[in-house]
C-alpha cells in the first residue's frame, strides 16, 4: 500500500485560542468543506473535540457517490494539536495532524498534515494521481480561501 503525503501551512491573523475555538469544534467542518461535496454531519455528540470523539457525516467526494464516514479524534491537546483517523470511509489510511502554534510575527501558525493511503493497489495508484491527489488538494484549497475570509480579512 502507497502512502500519500500532504502538508499545508497558513498564518492566521488570530490568536492560538481563537483558532482553537473555531477547529475543535466539529460543527465547523461543514463551513469549511466544499459545498459540492454535500458534506453533512450524521452524529456526533455536540461536545467540544477530545480523544475518543467519533464523528460520523455523509459526503460526496467523487463523482457524486454519497459515502457514509467515520473519523475518530485519536489525540487532542487543547490549544495545540489534535488527530483525527478515519475509522469507515473512502480511503484504506486517512491520518490527520492539525497543528497550532505562535506566528514569529503574531497570530498562529496553523500545520495540517494529512497521510492517506487509497485502497485497490495498482488501480488505487492510478485513481490517486488522475483523480484523488487533485480532489484532496483542491479541498485544501477552498479551505485556505475560506479560512483566509473567516480569519484574515478582519480590518
Amino acid at each position: 500500500m502507497k502512502i500519500y503525503k500532504i502538508e499545508t501551512v497558513q498564518h492566521l491573523n488570530a490568536t492560538i485560542e481563537e483558532c482553537w475555538d473555531f477547529f475543535s469544534s466539529p460543527k465547523n467542518l461543514q463551513t469549511i468543506t466544499p459545498d459540492n461535496m454535500s458534506f453533512k454531519i450524521q452524529d456526533f455528540d455536540g461536545k467540544r473535540m477530545y480523544p475518543g470523539q467519533i464523528i460520523t457525516y455523509t459526503l460526496k467526494p467523487l463523482f457524486g457517490i454519497k459515502m457514509n464516514w467515520v473519523t475518530i479524534i485519536t489525540v487532542s491537546l487543547e490549544n495545540q494539536y489534535f488527530i483525527d483517523e478515519q475509522r469507515f470511509g473512502p480511503y484504506a489510511l486517512w491520518h490527520h495532524k492539525h497543528f497550532f502554534e505562535p506566528a514569529e510575527n503574531g497570530g498562529t501558525k496553523m500545520t495540517d498534515i494529512v497521510h492517506y493511503a487509497i485502497p485497490f493497489g495498482f488501480l488505487g495508484r492510478i485513481m490517486n494521481t488522475l483523480v484523488v491527489n487533485k480532489k484532496i488538494n483542491g479541498i485544501f484549497d477552498f479551505r485556505r480561501t475560506k479560512i483566509e475570509e473567516l480569519f484574515n480579512s478582519k480590518v
